[in-house]
């Protein structure tokens, strides 16, 4: 099994732009993923994502801001410092127009280049196949429900 590359594909029932605001706004990313987040959906912008009571929180940096077709970020850094190109994971959002909908495309990249050794980086990539594969249905039913702003 190659541990390079994480990647999923859904069709959702709302146009690109409310999928956009859905994967690039903290206060719709509350509501399908993560318990709190802030950050600025502009790019170079720090901030974080929590889960629980801050029993993990995690420090982003967003990447790339292309409404309504792309939202990227990088996450999971070694421990205090903020994630940049050498040491941290790449999550995009790229988003296309399907009849009134929207299929999303995310990849998660950056997994070799953590330099984990292999029982840790098959750990920490199965562990993100479980997370997104929980999370994104959880995006494809709050989307829907979303007005636009």
């Amino acid at each position: 099994m190659e541990f390079g590359k994480l990647e999923r594909e859904i069709r959702i029932d709302a146009v690109p732009e409310i999928v956009f605001d859905v994967v690039s706004r903290p206060e719709h990313i509350k509501r399908w993923w993560s318990d709190d987040a802030s950050f600025e959906p502009v790019p170079g912008a720090a901030g974080e994502l929590v889960w629980g009571d801050r029993a993990a929180v995690e420090p982003i940096t967003v990447v790339d801001v292309d409404p309504p077709r792309r939202f990227a970020f990088r996450w999971v850094a070694p421990e205090g410092r903020l994630p940049d190109a050498g040491n941290s994971l790449l999550v995009t959002f790229e988003l296309e127009p399907s009849g009134d909908g929207t299929i999303l495309r995310l990849t998660e990249s950056g997994w070799r280049e953590k330099g984990w050794e292999a029982a840790v980086l098959e750990e920490a990539f199965r562990d993100h196949e479980r997370g997104w594969d929980g999370f994104l249905p959880r995006l494809q039913g709050y989307a829907p429900s979303v007005v636009p702003r």
